[in-house]
């Protein structure tokens, strides 16, 4: 007997009962799906409760890695120019010269970043110099509720300058 007849013979036997194929094929009850349902869900549950803070923590650790970006490179400004961009000019001298510029000779070519980075919220980070605290500039973000002050998340991020 060849390949194909034994599989002809298995297809169509009409021995095969109906009944039987219907029992072969049975799903799985709605108590076995909402079982399964219900453990995914915890699942998600506990994978949210962990992954959720970090991702807090990760916002803060990349807007001091932003602001320590931009100290350097205010500091390579500085060394440039002989003085920090002023307060009006704002971070915008690190990308274009600012017109006020005593010499603008002395301005690098190609700026001293190549695009300003927004902080993780989506807001421009803020300026000024000389600083409050007494130090030549201060670069700073808000936090996450874009307020000054606060706490934790919605504490502001000053750099180390």
């Amino acid at each position: 007997m060849s390949l194909m007849q034994l599989f002809l013979r298995l297809m169509f036997d009409p021995s095969r009962s109906v009944c039987r194929r219907q029992r072969d094929e049975r799903g799985f009850t709605l108590t076995e799906l909402m079982v399964v349902i219900f453990i995914i869900g915890l699942l998600a549950t506990v994978v949210m409760i962990n992954v959720l803070p970090s991702q807090d923590r990760a916002m803060v650790t990349k807007a001091k890695a932003d602001i320590a970006t931009l100290e350097s490179a205010l500091e390579q400004y500085r060394l440039d120019n002989l003085v920090y961009p002023a307060t009006t000019d704002g971070l915008n001298a690190l990308v274009t010269a600012p017109p006020a510029l005593a010499q603008p000779e002395r301005y690098r070519r190609g700026g001293y970043i190549k695009k300003l980075p927004n902080d993780p919220w989506g807001r421009p980070y803020d300026y000024q110099a000389p600083a409050a605290n007494g130090k030549a500039f201060d670069v700073w973000s808000m936090g996450a509720d874009g307020a000054p002050g606060g706490t934790d998340d919605n504490a502001d991020i000053h750099g180390d300058n």
